[in-house]
């Protein structure tokens, strides 16, 4: 009736009285039922109350690892629950979970306990059980409490196993209006956490609560305790429910103060008792008073209240002559010490009706982006303009032309075999062209070609001269014919003019070089710092293809890293209008926008990258990182939680693919490890029956050892011993894994021979790299600088993380796109006292020397790079610098070296030009030449390629190859001077290759 229904309807299971004749019928026997139906005549809220309350669900479920003290004895407590709950913005209730159960560990929970009512009154029975309503069962990974790790899952398996537990089962519902749903929301983002206080008292013996007298008499309260929830991630967008284990400590005044900010006077019950659990318990007393299910006798009057209330008083409770000592220090909750002590937890789940931050749908969040990118569509629109109405007309006019000259050709086959004289062939083709058209009119021929150009001359008219209606007279309908005549004729000729055009089109060839060569090709001007030729790679990879987000995406990552931050943002905006769902597209948007300060744009591009792709590491962390830069802790906190949840699974599947490959691995080698030797003697064959009844034996032994130490089941024993009664050898492998099946029944380990068990669990996969290390590469890759620093100071503090190699490493990366060499070259050495062998370290160290000038320190750390083992992560810019550094050193055969092992991994124009340059030099003419005639086919725009290709036509004594390559050279602006000396001086000696001289 709160959500806005009219009418509801439901069916219930009667449960029968104690000691009625319902009891006593069979199992089997039908349940019976009863229909209730409710209806009102008018919404119980408004539309607007409908939309603005909540509904909230508080179940409190049991309390694990409780005080070694709370051990079952003949006297019985209470024990109550109880949390504030906001009424407004000033004033607040108190919830309290009252009616908590001891129960020992033997004692186990059955599946699908049912919640209970919180007030049942006088039901009794299965009636105190909510109808199909069942707690919760989560893994512990997708809970939200404090005991969720891996080092908390042996305590819980323990506690809640083995050890007393305090049960409730208890569902609390509380229907929250505007005020204080707003109230509640607003405390939670200021204090992120919820108290709940956990209380033991005895049974209450005196009047009964709530009909009279004091509310708050002392009652004995002991065990004074509380756990703080952290509701935060209620404040996540589309949240409506956590459940978790939160862990208890003993209660402290101030500490609660401090820590949630609760004013016990916004509570007016407490105006007489004082204290939150004060009013709890008198509140419990109540409760229990009117259930005919509570497990505590009725009070029975006053005079056995006042007589034992002295010695119910907890040691909790201070006594009049304490108040003094109390302003010399805080009071020291020893019971509730005990709570920790203990490692004590709750179980607790809250649900909403609706979540307190509505999360964006889909649909809004892609109508949003294409509010901000209008997305490009996937052809062009066709339209019927005048060009396209006269392109249609040159096509037709075509068309039947051939048409004409086939019937011309098929008509005059014979005469046209026969050479015409000069004389007479003017009138032989007026003949001939009578004849054409006397034979196209009596064969309808001609009908049908004016029928083809119909459409086209249609379309003309509407398009072009817009002549849609009727003319109003003969004059006007003659002068736009003549008009029309006469533009047609002249649109005629120029369809002729196409068809019987005789000149012949270069065909246009290939391409030579794909998208990925031009994309390597590009990166290595990058490299180089040719920014110039750089960005003329990029755009040549969008001239070719302007429909694919990747080119105009890696386009934008070269403009986002030399700071052109307006043509990076088009190129993002672009890769995005194609595909609206493009990830790194969607997070480079939200990056562009984050530097320049656009932070609502920022988030929905985040958000959009989240919501399509609900798996990708790399798009929470960067929600993560957005948020935490913008100063939102609840949403940094979210994200993160995604993020190291996504890299957990990630963890976890890697760990079950090697472990199944590993035995994949044992069953092959044990497959193909050869036969026994079949010439054993039969005094050893006869011995095999018996080591295989020893073996069973042994294994028997050791089960039923195992068996009466655990309490385990005389029948699911012998199943156990059965398997292990093997007749060969392959028996005892079979009694292995029986045991191995059974190991999490079984307590203890055995070493009798081979019947060994493994232990009871495999242990938790643990991440190998941290949720920010794993996005690293891809902000490193797109030079989003201010990312990758943040990310890498989350790194350092993160529990997985910390000072390394790849640390190190990565942040030198950074220094060495921003240009900062010296704390560069510093992180580079910490990275070599983490790890001296790692060749990405020695690569980017000799990057920074050579950048440096220093060509010797360089040439030292690219070799030391090669002689590993194993490669860098980027071997090609290590060849081409240490191979330019041999060339300035006149070790010719060692930068040809060199230079080929750089075109075999990745060929480009700078490695072909660097090895005939090489082999220039070492007189290796012909190689030269072949180098060189590569690298012109991968860049024919290289003015060094050309002079060089000038020099070897020198020396070979070619003139015109030498001539046309020295023109090439000039006209591309050959730039190196030292290069355009040796080309003079080597014209000058051997006489020619100058046009000018």
């Amino acid at each position: 009736m709160l959500r806005g229904e009219l009418k509801h309807r439901i069916s219930l299971p009667i449960h029968p009285m104690p000691g009625s004749s319902i009891d006593n019928l069979p199992p089997e026997t039908p349940v019976p039922e009863l229909d209730v139906q409710l209806s009102v005549n008018e919404p119980l809220l408004s539309d607007s109350q409908l939309k603005e309350c909540n509904l909230m669900n508080i179940t409190m479920e049991s309390l694990y690892s409780p005080p070694d003290s709370w051990l079952p004895t003949g006297q019985q407590y209470m024990y109550t629950a109880t949390l504030p709950m906001p009424l407004n913005a000033e004033r607040e209730n108190t919830v309290v979970f009252a009616g908590g159960t001891m129960r020992p560990g033997v004692d186990k929970e059955v599946p699908n306990k049912q919640k209970k009512w919180a007030m049942p009154g006088n039901a009794q029975g299965n009636a105190v059980y909510i109808h199909d309503n069942v707690l919760s069962t989560d893994s512990i990974e997708e809970e939200d409490g404090d005991f969720k790790g891996k080092e908390d899952r042996e305590h819980r398996i323990v506690a809640e196993q083995d050890k007393g537990r305090v049960t409730w089962n208890i569902d609390r519902r509380c229907f929250l209006d505007p005020a204080a749903t707003s109230s509640f929301q607003d405390k939670i983002a200021k204090t992120r956490y919820w108290p709940i206080e956990i209380t033991r008292t005895g049974v209450p013996t005196g009047g009964k609560g709530g009909k009279g007298g004091k509310v708050c008499e002392d009652e004995g309260l002991s065990f004074h305790g509380v756990c703080y929830v952290n509701l935060a991630p209620l404040l996540y967008p589309g949240v409506k429910r956590i459940r978790g284990a939160y862990k208890v400590v003993g209660f402290n005044e101030q500490e609660l103060q401090e820590k949630v900010f609760v004013s016990l006077k916004n509570i007016p019950s407490l105006a007489s008792c004082g204290t939150l659990a004060d009013e709890a318990i008198r509140i419990a007393n109540g409760i229990l008073s009117r259930s005919s299910s509570s497990p505590f006798p009725k009070p029975t009057g006053k005079k056995d209240d006042m007589k034992g209330k002295e010695a119910k008083k907890g040691p909790t409770q201070p006594k009049a002559s304490d108040s003094a000592s109390e302003a010399d220090g805080p009071v020291v909750n020893v019971e509730g010490q005990q709570y920790v002590e203990a490692q004590s937890y709750i179980l607790l789940e809250i649900c909403l009706h609706r979540p307190l931050v509505p999360k964006r749908l889909p649909e809004d969040l892609a109508k949003k982006v294409r509010e901000y990118i209008p997305p490009r569509p996937a052809f062009p629109k066709r339209t019927d303009g005048a060009q396209r109405a006269v392109n249609d007309f040159h096509n037709q006019v075509g068309v039947v032309a051939n048409l004409i000259l086939d019937e011309y050709r098929d008509l005059f086959a014979e005469e046209l075999k026969e050479d015409l004289s000069s004389n007479d062939s003017t009138e032989e083709r007026c003949f001939m062209r009578k004849k054409l058209i006397y034979h196209l009119n009596t064969s309808g021929r001609y009908f049908a070609f004016k029928e083809q150009l119909k459409h086209s001359v249609v379309k003309i008219v509407r398009e072009k001269y817009l002549k849609t209606t009727s003319f109003a007279n003969k004059d006007e309908l003659q002068a736009f014919l003549s008009e029309l005549y006469v533009y047609l004729v002249d649109q005629m000729h120029v369809g002729l003019n196409n068809v019987f055009s005789l000149q012949d089109q270069a065909p246009i060839p290939a391409p030579l070089t794909d998208s990925a060569q031009l994309k390597h090709f590009a990166r290595e001007a990058e490299v180089n710092e040719n920014f110039e030729m750089a960005a003329k790679y990029y755009q040549e990879r969008i001239a070719r293809d302007n429909s694919d987000p990747d080119h105009w995406f890696d386009y934008g990552t070269f403009c986002l890293y030399i700071n052109d931050l307006t043509k990076a943002e088009e190129c993002f905006r672009e890769c995005v209008s194609i595909d609206q769902r493009h990830l790194h597209g969607l997070i480079l948007c939200g990056v562009v926008c984050t530097m320049q300060d656009k932070n609502e744009a920022a988030e929905t591009f985040f958000e959009a990258a989240t919501c399509f792709e609900p798996n990708s590491l790399l798009a929470w962390t960067m929600q993560g990182l957005f948020y935490d830069g913008i100063n939102n802790e609840i949403g940094t906190e979210m994200a993160m939680m995604e993020a190291n949840k996504l890299n957990q699974e990630q963890a976890t599947s890697a760990s079950i693919a090697k472990r199944e490959q590993e035995n994949l691995a044992k069953e092959r080698s044990v497959l193909s490890q050869p036969d026994q030797d079949t010439n054993i003697n039969e005094e050893t064959t006869d011995d095999l029956p018996n080591m295989e009844m020893t073996s069973k034996a042994n294994c028997g032994v050791s089960l039923n050892t195992i068996a009466c130490a655990e309490g385990s089941m005389a029948g699911e024993q012998a199943a156990v011993v059965k398997t292990t009664t093997p007749t060969s050898a392959a028996g005892s492998e079979a009694g292995k894994r029986s045991l191995k099946d059974h190991r999490n029944s079984v307590a203890g380990r055995t070493k009798s021979g081979s019947c060994e068990v493994e232990p009871p669990r495999e242990p938790t996969p643990v991440p190998s790299q941290t949720i920010f290390m794993q996005i690293i590469d891809f902000l490193l890759e797109v030079k989003a600088m201010p990312f990758t620093e943040r990310a890498l100071s989350k790194h350092l503090i993160d529990p997985l993380g910390g000072p390394s190699a790849l640390y190190h490493v990565c942040l030198s990366q950074l220094m060495l796109q921003k240009h900062l060499m010296e704390d560069a070259e510093v992180s580079l050495k910490e990275a070599l006292q983490f790890d001296h062998q790692n060749p990405d370290a020695w690569a980017i160290m000799g990057h920074v020397k050579y950048l440096l000038g220093d060509t010797d320190s360089a040439r030292h750390c690219y070799e030391r790079t090669l002689a590993f083992i194993a490669n860098a992560s980027e071997m090609h810019s290590i060849y081409l610098r240490l191979a330019s550094i041999y060339l300035q050193l006149c070790m010719f055969q060692e930068a040809k070296n060199t230079f080929l092992m750089a075109c075999k991994r990745s060929p480009s124009c700078v490695s072909w030009l660097g090895v005939g340059i090489a082999c220039y030099r070492l007189h290796e003419l012909s190689e030269a030449e072949d180098a060189l005639s590569e690298a012109n086919i991968l860049n024919n725009t290289d003015p060094e390629v050309w002079a060089y290709l000038s020099l070897v036509c020198l020396r070979t004594g070619r003139q015109v190859e030498a001539e046309q390559a020295y023109k090439y050279a000039l006209k591309l602006n050959l730039a190196d001077e030292d290069l355009l000396k040796e080309l003079t001086d080597t014209q000058e000696e051997v006489g020619f290759g100058n046009p000018q001289l």
